[in-house]
């Protein structure tokens, strides 16, 4: 995904240290934008992706590299979980046999095993505080735990557990519980089930159907193999002869950006056209914040053209003369793909 060439090797932690690869996030409203603009720069936004190795049984008791592995885990925001459905005999596998649905519940069970041991740490330091004294927050939390260890022992990811006040959550929040992270199944499949799938691929299906997550189909040794063409235009017509209309890796870097819920606001001038990261439900100072603290501290309003009109009228000086740039104060909700310009003094 990021040509960092990390290491993938035919055994058991190969993978020691986690691999960081600063991935971009692909948008062809930009170069459509820039066509437009003709700025000297385009600057893509990014999302960071941590390539941690896999977990084996017991490694929440700390078996192969547990510990390590779980500590990794835990800074991240959302879990992208890849899944192996091909058969090969030339490459090994931990188990011993593909069975994509055991490994995703071994994975599971660990981590709920490591949040259950968070759970029930942070139980034996408030319980008694909850139920002898008056202490209103030392309850709440108490609820929130106990609905977590209640799912939690039952089998359940703590994903699952809803909260419906803005207290709870925030004590939900700041447990950083692992099966809390959202989550996306990833299955690795061989070159024939590249466009259609396979019946591991079904078999995943079924058993997470309840989670409502998202699964994309990968075939990693095609997305090496794309990885080493050097044009654009090379690697679009290999995607056609094999039947796909988008790479795995553009699919699943937008995928990603949609499980942490993210947005893109634009930018558009002369100097450069850019992609800019933002909190789905964010307002325009908030916004105006990302691209520098004082644009929020000094907001005054946010001129806002929507991509579909810039497109349209093929300039920022036709836009306003057809009046179709609003002038927004600080109530407005950001949409994906809004042009955004700040108005601020500090």
């Amino acid at each position: 995904m990021s040509n960092a060439k990390a290491q993938a090797a035919n055994f058991p932690f190969c993978t020691i240290e986690p691999n960081v690869g600063v991935i971009t996030v692909p948008d062809e409203r930009l170069t459509k934008l820039a066509e437009l603009v003709h700025p000297e720069k385009i600057v893509p936004t990014t999302v960071e992706i941590v390539d941690i190795a896999g977990l084996v049984k017991g490694a929440s008791k700390g078996e192969g590299l547990g510990n390590k592995f779980l500590a990794n885990i835990r800074e991240t925001d959302a879990i992208i979980h890849v899944l192996r459905c091909f058969d090969d005999a030339n490459v090994v596998h931990v188990d011993g046999s593909v069975n994509p649905v055991r490994d995703k519940e071994i994975i599971d069970a660990e981590l709920q095993i490591k949040d259950l041991e968070t759970i029930e740490s942070r139980i034996a330091k408030i319980q008694k505080q909850a139920q002898t004294g008056g202490d209103k927050s030392a309850k709440l939390a108490f609820d929130v735990l106990s609905k977590y260890k209640d799912a939690l022992e039952r089998g359940f990811n703590a994903r699952t557990v809803g909260f419906e006040t803005k207290d709870e959550q925030k004590i939900a929040h700041d447990l950083f519980l692992l099966t809390a992270k959202p989550v996306l199944y990833v299955c690795n499949v061989d070159e024939g089930s590249a466009v259609t799938g396979n019946n591991y691929v079904e078999l995943l299906r079924a058993a997470t159907i309840s989670e409502g997550a998202e699964i994309l189909v990968v075939a990693a040794k095609i997305e090496g193999e794309i990885a080493e063409l050097d044009t654009y235009e090379e690697r679009e017509m290999f995607l056609k002869e094999i039947g796909l209309t988008e790479s795995g890796v553009n699919r699943l870097i937008k995928a990603a950006y949609k499980l942490l819920d993210l947005e893109t606001f634009l930018t558009a001038g002369p100097q450069e056209v850019r992609a800019w990261t933002y909190r789905k439900g964010s307002k325009a100072p908030q916004c105006a914040g990302v691209i520098h603290t004082d644009f929020e501290k000094g907001f005054i309003r946010a001129e806002v053209i929507k991509y579909a009109d810039y497109i349209a009228y093929g300039s920022e000086a036709a836009v306003k003369e057809a009046g179709k740039m609003n002038v927004e104060g600080k109530d407005y909700i950001v949409r994906d793909g809004d042009i955004m310009h700040f108005r601020f003094n500090v």
